[in-house]
């Protein structure tokens, strides 16, 4: 794995460490990677949507 300095607000480092403390998850890393994961899903998601929608408004209106 590689290593990825970043810099965060105090309120997320509070909020991340509610999180593991509750048992979401086991450290930091573990939720940064999670998050990146997520955020990466959901934007290929929406660029796929947005791509079909394009489609469908050529396919119906030929623009």
């Amino acid at each position: 794995m590689e290593t990825v300095p970043a810099k965060l607000t105090k309120k997320l480092v509070c909020e991340a460490e509610a999180l593991i403390e509750e048992g979401w998850y086991a450290n930091k890393s573990e939720l940064i990677r999670d998050a990146v994961r997520e955020l990466i899903r959901k934007l290929k998601a929406e660029r796929l949507e947005s791509a079909i929608k394009e489609d469908v408004l050529w396919g119906l209106h030929g623009k």
